[in-house]
């Protein structure tokens, strides 16, 4: 069955509404002839007789009523809708949803976004915690955050947080028992504790600077997670080395419940990075958030 013209059906409505072809093709800036065209020809079609035109008014036909009856409630509920969604446009309301690594989430995006929801509550926050590199765009993300370096091309990209500088660490009984690394190389004689990538299913390369160079080594040990903070347990249990972002540890290493080595060689990264893709019309939601996470970036170190 041939779908109906939509439009016809909306002219026919306006008709009904206004009790009057010229009022109805002015309301929808047509001309009072093919307002008629378009009504005769959905009349034609149907098989049925709509409207009962005189010289001076129009009347609807028990057909035309019951028509009338039948599409006013869904043109109405689309108005409607359209309305709301010119509202969405306009007001700082609706879900932002944003894929990132639950260390982003904890030092960046849930302290600094805590204040935004609080001076505006028609905005919520969608927060999905992944390391792996993930198409926000496939998997119907507003934005992601991840490190300077690792932000998938063609993505415009804000920068949110400072450098994060990594940290081999043990418990002061592991290295105790198990002897100081003095460099890279020494961790192949270690229980490295192992960082599983989400999206590639390897297993993490721990990367250093030594002598101006890049070196990656390939650890191994019987401990593997895919979630930085599991790391950070394991490594307070002594259950062998971690490589981890330094600020997850700051009041353990200040304590000296672990301790830090190879400092000299290890890395840091390029900042955390809020990237969303190009759009013409980004939602005042969005643009809030990325304003309130740029206003709030930390002094470089």
């Amino acid at each position: 069955m041939t779908k109906e013209n939509y439009n016809d059906l909306y002219a026919f409505l306006m008709v009904t509404r206004e009790g009057s072809f010229t009022k109805a093709a002015g309301k929808l800036g047509v001309s009072q002839s093919a307002l008629s065209h378009s009504i005769r020809g959905l009349e034609e079609r149907l098989g049925m007789l709509l409207l009962t035109r005189t010289t001076r008014s129009v009347s609807v036909t028990e057909a035309g009523e019951r028509l009338r009856q039948t599409i006013s409630s869904s043109f109405d509920h689309i108005d409607n809708e359209l309305s709301l969604l010119s509202k969405l446009r306009d007001t700082p309301a609706g879900t932002v949803r944003i894929n990132a690594s639950s260390h982003a989430i904890r030092q960046i995006l849930l302290p600094k976004l805590q204040k935004l929801t609080q001076l505006y509550p028609d905005i919520n926050i969608e927060l999905t915690a992944n390391s792996g590199m993930v198409d926000i765009v496939a998997e119907r993300f507003d934005a992601g955050v991840r490190f300077g370096s690792r932000v998938a091309e063609g993505m415009i990209a804000v920068r949110i947080g400072n450098d994060v500088k990594m940290a081999v660490v043990a418990t002061p009984e592991y290295f105790a028992k198990h002897g100081t690394p003095q460099t890279p190389q020494d961790l192949y004689n270690h229980q490295c504790i192992g960082f599983r990538l989400t999206t590639q299913g390897g297993i993490y390369t721990w990367e250093f600077k030594q002598d101006s160079l890049d070196v990656k080594i390939k650890i191994q040990g019987q401990w593997v997670f895919n979630e930085s903070y599991h790391s950070v347990d394991a490594v307070r249990l002594g259950l062998g080395v971690a490589y981890i972002p330094e600020d997850m540890i700051e009041d353990d290493l200040a304590q000296r419940h672990l301790l830090k080595v190879l400092d000299e060689y290890s890395i840091q990264f390029q900042g955390y990075h809020l990237y969303y893709p190009h759009r013409r019309q980004q939602s005042p939601a969005l643009k809030l958030v990325i304003e309130h996470l740029r206003l709030y970036l930390p002094e470089p170190i």
